[in-house]
Protein backbone atom coordinates (compact mmCIF):
# COMPACT_ATOMS: atom_id res chain seq x y z
CA UNK A 1 0.00 0.00 0.00
CA UNK A 2 2.78 2.42 0.91
CA UNK A 3 4.60 1.60 -2.32
CA UNK A 4 1.48 2.46 -4.32
CA UNK A 5 1.06 5.73 -2.44
CA UNK A 6 4.70 6.52 -3.11
CA UNK A 7 4.25 6.02 -6.84
CA UNK A 8 1.09 8.11 -6.87
CA UNK A 9 2.83 10.93 -5.03
CA UNK A 10 5.79 10.92 -7.37
CA UNK A 11 3.54 10.77 -10.40
CA UNK A 12 1.48 13.69 -9.18
CA UNK A 13 4.59 15.74 -8.56
CA UNK A 14 6.63 15.02 -11.61
CA UNK A 15 4.19 13.67 -14.21
CA UNK A 16 4.69 10.56 -16.29
CA UNK A 17 7.54 11.76 -18.48
CA UNK A 18 11.13 11.63 -17.25
CA UNK A 19 12.44 15.08 -16.39
CA UNK A 20 15.61 15.90 -18.35
CA UNK A 21 18.49 16.96 -16.15
CA UNK A 22 19.86 20.47 -16.79
CA UNK A 23 23.51 20.97 -17.61
CA UNK A 24 25.89 21.56 -14.73
CA UNK A 25 27.84 24.80 -14.65
CA UNK A 26 31.33 25.07 -13.18
CA UNK A 27 31.55 27.34 -10.17
CA UNK A 28 34.97 28.52 -11.32
CA UNK A 29 35.18 28.09 -15.12
CA UNK A 30 38.88 28.94 -15.02
CA UNK A 31 39.64 26.39 -12.32
CA UNK A 32 38.68 26.20 -8.66
CA UNK A 33 41.01 27.66 -6.02
CA UNK A 34 43.08 24.97 -4.36
CA UNK A 35 42.25 22.40 -7.06
CA UNK A 36 44.55 19.37 -6.97
CA UNK A 37 43.92 18.43 -10.59
CA UNK A 38 41.61 18.93 -13.54
CA UNK A 39 39.36 15.89 -13.24
CA UNK A 40 35.64 16.02 -12.53
CA UNK A 41 36.23 15.58 -8.79
CA UNK A 42 38.38 18.72 -8.83
CA UNK A 43 35.69 20.86 -10.50
CA UNK A 44 32.79 21.87 -8.23
CA UNK A 45 29.63 22.70 -10.13
CA UNK A 46 26.06 23.92 -9.80
CA UNK A 47 23.11 22.44 -11.70
CA UNK A 48 20.26 24.96 -12.04
CA UNK A 49 16.75 23.47 -11.94
CA UNK A 50 14.60 26.50 -12.72
CA UNK A 51 10.94 26.52 -11.73
CA UNK A 52 8.48 26.95 -14.60
CA UNK A 53 6.35 29.28 -12.48
CA UNK A 54 8.94 30.84 -10.15
CA UNK A 55 7.89 32.50 -6.93
CA UNK A 56 11.25 34.22 -6.49
CA UNK A 57 12.81 31.77 -4.05
CA UNK A 58 16.01 29.92 -4.85
CA UNK A 59 17.69 27.14 -2.88
CA UNK A 60 21.23 25.78 -3.10
CA UNK A 61 20.95 22.03 -2.43
CA UNK A 62 23.83 20.18 -0.73
CA UNK A 63 23.47 16.37 -1.01
CA UNK A 64 24.87 14.23 1.79
CA UNK A 65 27.38 11.40 1.69
CA UNK A 66 29.67 11.78 4.68
CA UNK A 67 31.91 14.31 2.90
CA UNK A 68 33.21 11.34 0.92
CA UNK A 69 30.43 10.84 -1.64
CA UNK A 70 27.32 12.63 -2.91
CA UNK A 71 23.77 11.24 -2.87
CA UNK A 72 22.89 13.16 -6.02
CA UNK A 73 19.57 11.40 -6.67
CA UNK A 74 17.34 11.29 -3.56
CA UNK A 75 19.18 14.24 -1.94
CA UNK A 76 19.80 16.18 -5.13
CA UNK A 77 17.72 15.62 -8.25
CA UNK A 78 14.54 14.57 -6.41
CA UNK A 79 14.88 17.57 -4.10
CA UNK A 80 15.24 19.93 -7.05
CA UNK A 81 12.14 18.50 -8.69
CA UNK A 82 10.15 18.82 -5.46
CA UNK A 83 11.27 22.43 -5.04
CA UNK A 84 10.27 23.17 -8.63
CA UNK A 85 6.81 21.78 -7.87
CA UNK A 86 6.58 24.46 -5.14
CA UNK A 87 7.60 27.24 -7.52
CA UNK A 88 11.12 27.34 -6.07
CA UNK A 89 14.20 27.24 -8.30
CA UNK A 90 16.84 24.78 -7.13
CA UNK A 91 20.60 24.73 -7.62
CA UNK A 92 22.19 21.36 -6.87
CA UNK A 93 25.76 21.69 -5.68
CA UNK A 94 28.49 19.19 -6.48
CA UNK A 95 31.14 20.13 -3.94
CA UNK A 96 34.62 18.72 -3.53
CA UNK A 97 35.10 15.79 -1.17
CA UNK A 98 37.48 14.21 1.28
CA UNK A 99 39.85 12.65 1.78
CA UNK A 100 41.23 14.34 -1.34
CA UNK A 101 40.06 17.71 -0.04
CA UNK A 102 39.67 19.08 3.47
CA UNK A 103 38.13 22.14 5.08
CA UNK A 104 37.92 25.00 4.03
CA UNK A 105 37.49 23.75 0.44
CA UNK A 106 33.90 22.52 0.93
CA UNK A 107 32.91 25.81 2.57
CA UNK A 108 34.49 27.72 -0.31
CA UNK A 109 32.36 25.69 -2.73
CA UNK A 110 29.02 26.31 -0.99
CA UNK A 111 29.81 29.99 -0.49
CA UNK A 112 30.67 30.30 -4.17
CA UNK A 113 27.38 28.59 -5.05
CA UNK A 114 25.35 31.07 -2.97
CA UNK A 115 27.28 33.99 -4.44
CA UNK A 116 26.74 32.62 -7.96
CA UNK A 117 22.96 32.42 -7.54
CA UNK A 118 22.93 35.91 -6.04
CA UNK A 119 24.92 37.26 -8.99
CA UNK A 120 22.49 35.80 -11.53
CA UNK A 121 19.13 36.65 -9.99
CA UNK A 122 17.87 38.39 -13.13
CA UNK A 123 18.87 35.46 -15.38
CA UNK A 124 17.32 32.87 -13.07
CA UNK A 125 14.33 34.93 -11.83
CA UNK A 126 15.32 34.69 -8.18
CA UNK A 127 14.93 37.47 -5.61
CA UNK A 128 18.28 38.56 -4.24
CA UNK A 129 16.98 38.41 -0.64
CA UNK A 130 15.26 35.00 -0.92
CA UNK A 131 18.17 32.61 -1.49
CA UNK A 132 18.41 29.68 0.89
CA UNK A 133 20.54 26.59 1.42
CA UNK A 134 19.30 23.03 2.04
CA UNK A 135 21.57 20.23 3.18
CA UNK A 136 21.24 16.55 4.08
CA UNK A 137 23.42 14.69 6.59
CA UNK A 138 27.01 15.85 5.92
CA UNK A 139 25.48 18.21 3.37
CA UNK A 140 23.45 19.48 6.33
CA UNK A 141 26.70 20.20 8.12
CA UNK A 142 27.88 22.10 5.07
CA UNK A 143 24.61 24.03 4.91
CA UNK A 144 24.79 24.84 8.63
CA UNK A 145 28.39 25.97 8.11
CA UNK A 146 27.20 28.30 5.36
CA UNK A 147 24.54 29.62 7.75
CA UNK A 148 27.05 30.34 10.52
CA UNK A 149 30.27 31.19 8.64
CA UNK A 150 29.64 33.81 5.96
CA UNK A 151 30.74 37.21 4.73
CA UNK A 152 29.16 40.13 2.96
CA UNK A 153 31.30 39.85 -0.16
CA UNK A 154 34.34 41.77 -1.32
CA UNK A 155 33.34 45.10 -2.81
CA UNK A 156 35.47 46.03 -5.80
CA UNK A 157 36.66 42.47 -6.48
CA UNK A 158 37.43 41.89 -10.15
CA UNK A 159 35.17 38.83 -10.07
CA UNK A 160 31.56 40.01 -9.90
CA UNK A 161 30.52 36.79 -8.14
CA UNK A 162 32.95 37.41 -5.28
CA UNK A 163 31.35 40.79 -4.59
CA UNK A 164 28.17 39.04 -3.48
CA UNK A 165 27.25 38.07 0.07
CA UNK A 166 27.61 34.39 0.95
CA UNK A 167 24.98 34.58 3.71
CA UNK A 168 21.91 32.44 2.94
CA UNK A 169 18.55 34.06 3.70
CA UNK A 170 17.21 30.82 5.19
CA UNK A 171 18.45 27.31 5.86
CA UNK A 172 16.88 23.85 5.68
CA UNK A 173 18.70 21.05 7.52
CA UNK A 174 17.58 17.45 7.04
CA UNK A 175 19.08 14.96 9.51
CA UNK A 176 22.20 17.15 9.62
CA UNK A 177 25.61 16.49 11.05
CA UNK A 178 26.11 19.44 13.43
CA UNK A 179 28.54 18.78 16.27
CA UNK A 180 32.13 17.71 15.69
CA UNK A 181 33.13 17.75 19.35
CA UNK A 182 30.52 15.77 21.33
CA UNK A 183 31.93 12.30 20.78
CA UNK A 184 28.74 10.36 21.49
CA UNK A 185 26.91 12.38 18.82
CA UNK A 186 29.62 12.90 16.17
CA UNK A 187 29.35 11.25 12.76
CA UNK A 188 32.99 10.23 12.74
CA UNK A 189 33.20 9.48 9.02
CA UNK A 190 32.10 13.00 8.14
CA UNK A 191 34.54 14.53 10.60
CA UNK A 192 37.39 12.38 9.31
CA UNK A 193 36.73 13.27 5.67
CA UNK A 194 36.37 16.96 6.50
CA UNK A 195 39.20 17.43 8.99
CA UNK A 196 41.42 14.34 8.79
CA UNK A 197 42.22 11.49 11.15
CA UNK A 198 43.41 13.72 14.01
CA UNK A 199 41.55 17.02 13.66
CA UNK A 200 42.81 20.17 15.28
CA UNK A 201 40.62 20.62 18.40
CA UNK A 202 40.22 24.35 17.74
CA UNK A 203 39.08 23.67 14.18
CA UNK A 204 36.64 21.00 15.34
CA UNK A 205 35.26 23.53 17.83
CA UNK A 206 34.94 26.18 15.12
CA UNK A 207 33.00 23.80 12.90
CA UNK A 208 30.74 22.48 15.65
CA UNK A 209 28.07 24.75 14.31
CA UNK A 210 25.75 24.63 17.31
CA UNK A 211 28.47 26.74 18.95
CA UNK A 212 28.62 29.26 16.11
CA UNK A 213 24.99 30.39 15.95
CA UNK A 214 24.44 34.13 16.31
CA UNK A 215 21.60 36.60 15.86
CA UNK A 216 22.70 36.85 12.21
CA UNK A 217 22.17 33.14 11.53
CA UNK A 218 19.22 32.91 9.11
CA UNK A 219 15.82 31.36 9.95
CA UNK A 220 16.16 27.58 9.93
CA UNK A 221 13.92 24.54 9.40
CA UNK A 222 15.17 21.22 10.81
CA UNK A 223 13.97 17.67 10.17
CA UNK A 224 15.20 14.46 11.82
CA UNK A 225 13.98 11.04 12.95
CA UNK A 226 14.15 9.66 16.46
CA UNK A 227 15.43 6.29 15.18
CA UNK A 228 18.38 7.79 13.29
CA UNK A 229 21.48 5.95 14.51
CA UNK A 230 23.79 7.28 11.80
CA UNK A 231 23.45 10.89 12.88
CA UNK A 232 21.62 11.07 16.23
CA UNK A 233 18.75 13.58 16.36
CA UNK A 234 20.50 15.45 19.17
CA UNK A 235 22.46 17.11 16.37
CA UNK A 236 19.32 18.91 15.19
CA UNK A 237 18.19 19.58 18.74
CA UNK A 238 21.49 21.24 19.64
CA UNK A 239 21.26 23.55 16.64
CA UNK A 240 17.61 24.34 17.34
CA UNK A 241 18.33 25.27 20.96
CA UNK A 242 21.20 27.49 19.85
CA UNK A 243 18.86 29.25 17.41
CA UNK A 244 16.32 29.81 20.21
CA UNK A 245 18.97 31.30 22.48
CA UNK A 246 20.04 33.65 19.68
CA UNK A 247 16.45 34.70 18.94
CA UNK A 248 16.53 33.25 15.41
CA UNK A 249 13.21 31.96 14.00
CA UNK A 250 13.38 28.16 13.89
CA UNK A 251 11.17 25.13 13.37
CA UNK A 252 12.12 21.56 14.34
CA UNK A 253 10.35 18.31 13.42
CA UNK A 254 11.54 14.99 14.89
CA UNK A 255 9.56 12.00 13.60
CA UNK A 256 9.42 8.90 15.76
CA UNK A 257 10.16 6.33 13.05
CA UNK A 258 12.60 6.29 10.18
CA UNK A 259 16.28 5.56 9.50
CA UNK A 260 19.00 7.93 8.42
CA UNK A 261 19.04 9.18 4.84
CA UNK A 262 15.31 9.07 4.04
CA UNK A 263 15.33 12.04 1.66
CA UNK A 264 11.74 13.18 1.09
CA UNK A 265 10.45 10.04 2.80
CA UNK A 266 8.14 8.98 -0.03
CA UNK A 267 8.44 5.29 0.86
CA UNK A 268 6.86 5.81 4.30
CA UNK A 269 3.32 7.07 4.82
CA UNK A 270 4.15 9.01 7.99
CA UNK A 271 7.52 10.40 6.91
CA UNK A 272 6.14 11.51 3.55
CA UNK A 273 4.25 14.27 5.40
CA UNK A 274 7.41 16.16 6.34
CA UNK A 275 7.86 17.95 2.98
CA UNK A 276 4.38 19.40 3.52
CA UNK A 277 5.54 20.98 6.77
CA UNK A 278 8.52 22.41 4.90
CA UNK A 279 6.28 23.74 2.11
CA UNK A 280 4.20 25.62 4.70
CA UNK A 281 7.37 27.04 6.26
CA UNK A 282 8.76 28.15 2.90
CA UNK A 283 5.57 30.08 2.15
CA UNK A 284 6.26 32.21 5.22
CA UNK A 285 9.76 33.09 4.08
Amino acid sequence: MRFVLCLLSLGALYGQRPVPEPAAQLLWPGGAPGALGETEKDQPSLTPWLAKNPNGQGVVVCPGGGYGALAMDHEGKQIAQWLNSQGVSAFVLKYRLGPRYRHPVMLQDVQRAIRTVRSRTSDWKVDVGRIGVWGFSAGGHLASTAATHFDRGRAGDGDLVERMSSRPDFAILAYPVITLTQEELVHKGSRRNLLGETPDPQLAELLSNEKQVSAETPPTFLFHTNEDTGVPPENSVLFYLALRRAGVPAELHVYEKGPHGVGLGWSDLALSSWPGRLADWLKRR
